[in-house]
């Protein structure tokens, strides 16, 4: 089997305009957006992208956790509940595609945070949707404000420790995944690499990892630039961690959304495969293809299945047996 673990919702059309309908009107207190069962399989089937249950069965992935877009997420914008708004509908959608196809997909929370605003303040929707639609993980922006600056604490920070508090309760992941970007001199993707790269950094010279010892935290596109920078940052955290060289690292899991082969064979040496999931965001960013293979480069199964050093056992790890063991709720 295959399982991404790193996937976003095709949502139905009518969720941009409601998300636009909110941005310009600005109400108080504004109500959740519902959309009928015929409207949400259109999003699936009709998609920019086409039809997503025949890409991921061309692709040979059985199962996708999935999340909604960060790039849409504008959890800077006031007032809040505009926010709140959209982010529930969002989950309320991906949880009615989970109980529409259970045979393909399961459901990975959103919550709407805020630049600063405190964790108590909204891990209320984690909750609801770990227990009210069984979703089985969140996605966590390190940069609500999307600007890289001080408005919300490092990822090391106490500021988030209620989160933490909840997702060991509840022994659910979180995808470490940040959303846009409001400075001109950066893209979005940049954006993603360097929250991520800050919040691996910033976790590994924290004591989350004493306090929270259960905690399980992903990183997504294959840790940002920490995999090829590690090195930078070793005398650091071994001065904290102790262990062999590279070995805290391995606190947290990774996944393969970086869509090249060089790329996913320095991450299995430096992270090692008992913490890298398979994910690939079918379909995102990596919606072009390669020049030189003629593929989608978020093909990444043939891609993997190359690399030699990988033995079988490996090779199950990465594509079932991790985002088993850290999905701890994921059933079949």
């Amino acid at each position: 089997m295959i399982i991404d673990a790193h996937g976003h919702v095709l949502a139905p059309s009518g969720l941009a305009q409601f998300q636009a309908g909110l941005f310009a009107g600005r109400p108080r207190k504004p109500a959740r957006q519902s959309f009928t069962d015929e409207q949400i399989e259109a999003g699936i089937t009709k998609s920019r992208w086409g039809n997503h249950f025949e890409r991921l069965k061309s692709v040979g992935t059985d199962r996708q956790f999935i999340s909604f877009r960060p790039y849409t997420a504008a959890m800077y914008f006031e007032p809040h509940a505009v926010v709140r708004s959209y982010i529930e509908t969002c989950n309320d959608v991906i949880g009615r595609q989970v109980q529409l196809h259970p045979e393909l997909y399961r459901g990975v929370c959103a919550m709407p945070q805020g630049p600063g605003l405190p964790a108590k303040e909204w891990v209320d929707e984690l909750e609801r949707c770990v227990k009210e639609m069984g979703f089985i993980g969140c996605i966590i922006n390190p940069d609500p404000g999307e600007r890289g600056d001080n408005s919300t604490p490092g990822m090391g920070d106490e500021y988030w420790y209620p989160l933490y508090e909840k997702m060991v309760e509840l022994d659910v992941p979180g995808l470490i995944h940040s959303a846009g970007c409001a400075l001109e001199r950066l893209s979005y993707t940049t954006h993603f690499i360097n929250e991520e790269t800050i919040a691996v950094t910033h976790l590994l010279e924290s004591n989350v990892f004493k306090d929270f010892p259960n905690l399980k935290l992903i990183v997504s596109h294959g840790g940002g630039a920490v995999p090829y920078h590690f090195a930078r940052w070793a005398a650091g955290w071994h001065s904290r961690w102790g262990g062999k060289w590279g070995e805290p690292l391995k606190k947290l899991y990774y996944d393969t959304a970086v869509y090249d082969k060089a790329a996913l064979e320095l991450l299995f040496k430096v992270v090692g495969t008992d913490n890298v999931l398979f994910g690939t965001e079918n379909p995102g960013t990596g919606s072009v293809k390669n020049s030189d293979t003629g593929e989608f480069i978020e093909n990444l199964a043939p891609v993997i299945k190359s690399i030699d050093f990988l033995t079988d056992e490996d090779k199950h790890k990465i594509f079932e047996g991790n985002a088993r063991r850290v999905f701890s709720r994921y059933e079949d």
